[in-house]
């Protein structure tokens, strides 16, 4: 009778360190949804990607950069979760991996040009484009 009590009392602490090995990795799971989670679905991210990585590429004519610019700062101002676009303009051929200065307009992109232009993601999502000129 005592070898039975003991076998019950073992067999319920592994069936308790069972149930809270599973509640640890349920909260881990969660917790890093949460995390990796942008607010869209893959749907939502594709459509949205898809949109800039069209200007993506080593031989991108000035004026495909001017429209991507624009484009940026159109989606930028409609963000209804506050996640902006950044796009960055390294202009020293000698460096192409550098994301280079933050811009907002076209002014320093010129059509005669051609970039090479980079989607760097966060999330699985778009969050910042280099744009470096090559020689």
């Amino acid at each position: 009778m005592e070898n039975a009590s003991k076998a019950l009392i073992i067999a319920g602490a592994i069936l308790l360190a069972i149930l809270l090995i599973s509640l640890g990795i349920m909260i881990f799971n969660q917790a890093q949804d949460t995390v990796t989670n942008s607010g869209m679905s893959e749907a939502e991210l594709t459509a949205f990607n898809n949109k800039f990585l069209k200007y993506e590429g080593d031989a991108v004519k000035g004026t495909m950069v001017k429209s991507m610019v624009q484009e940026v700062k159109a989606t930028n101002q409609n963000a209804s979760d506050g996640i902006s676009i950044k796009v960055y303009l390294n202009t020293d051929t000698r460096q192409q991996t550098t994301k280079g200065t933050e811009i907002s307009t076209t002014e320093s992109i010129e059509a005669k040009h051609t970039y090479k232009v980079k989607m760097v993601y966060t999330s699985n999502r778009i969050n910042e484009i280099w744009v470096n000129k090559v020689k």
